[in-house]
């Protein structure tokens, strides 16, 4: 999955207007303008369309989890320069206060089932043995899953 993609499931979960992504992404230390943000959601067909980069992503996700928890006491940790659907997943975990057990209620509303052992593969270190890489395809689910939770009973528009 693009960060495009993501932003734009996100946006859409969570009724998420242009100016809270920007505001979102001031919290995660990163200045964009509407014009950015725009782009961002465009199609990659459409005129105008820009791609998110993994440092604009984790700034977003970044102030997702300042929105929903609050900063951190002390210094921020510093944003990562890479992105994996492995930390997108475990963002989004600590930004809405997620247990396995709601990780996976939320995998189960959209028809995917893993067990509890098969999850904490996503959130264990890559140098982990049990170390388990998130296909876009969990990702995915997750993201939908998200979707039915807080918006039931809405289709959503094609994403």
């Amino acid at each position: 999955m693009t960060n495009n993609d993501i932003l734009r499931r996100l946006r859409y979960t969570f009724d998420l207007k242009d100016s809270a992504v920007i505001d979102i992404l001031a919290l995660g230390d990163i200045d964009v303008t509407e014009e950015q943000v725009a782009a961002w959601l465009k199609r990659e067909e459409d005129d105008g369309f820009l791609e998110m980069s993994d440092r604009e992503m984790v700034a977003f996700l970044n102030g997702f989890i300042n929105l929903k928890r609050g900063k951190r006491d002390g210094a921020q940790p510093p944003p990562e320069e890479r992105l994996n659907n492995n930390m997108v997943m475990q963002k989004l975990r600590i930004a809405l206060n997620l247990q396995a057990e709601g990780v996976l209620e939320i995998l189960e509303l959209a028809d995917f089932r893993l067990s509890k052992h098969e999850l904490s593969a996503f959130f264990r270190k890559p140098a982990n043995k049990n170390y388990r890489e998130c296909k876009d395809q969990v990702l995915r689910r997750f993201l939908l899953g998200l979707q039915l939770q807080f918006r039931p009973g809405e289709t959503a528009p094609e994403l």
